[in-house]
């Protein structure tokens, strides 16, 4: 079982929830911060459930899940931009992380998938 903590997907997805948590533009509007806090929350949170998992499905499933709340604080970024909840420019830096961390997600799950096919191929062989 591969340790979560020491993906540096996960580093960063945490690292961007402590940053979207002590942002303090975004506490006007309670419902919004708690949305946006939640969905940033989610990542390295589903990424950590995911990898302590036994089976290859699970990994993916959690792992999926953790891509989609990364689609969901994408959207929330964008919002909280264009209402001026979000400065512009850490918006946008968000917005980056949030790209790059996806695509590391994607590869991610692209890696479990392709061993689960080499394990169900070869069975003896692992």
């Amino acid at each position: 079982m591969m340790n979560f903590e020491s993906l540096e997907v996960w580093k960063r997805a945490a690292r961007l929830s402590a940053d979207i948590y002590k942002n303090p533009t975004i506490t006007k509007d309670f419902g919004f911060r708690d949305q946006l806090t939640r969905a940033g929350l989610s990542v390295p949170s589903n990424i950590a459930e995911g990898m302590t998992r036994d089976s290859d499905r699970e990994k993916v499933r959690f792992l999926d899940i953790a891509r989609s709340s990364l689609a969901e604080a994408r959207t929330q970024i964008y919002i909280g931009i264009d209402i001026n909840y979000i400065d512009s420019n850490v918006g946008q830096l968000w917005l980056c992380e949030t790209s790059e961390l996806s695509k590391m997600l994607s590869s991610l799950i692209s890696k479990i998938k392709e061993r689960a096919a080499l394990i169900i191929k070869n069975p003896t062989d692992f």
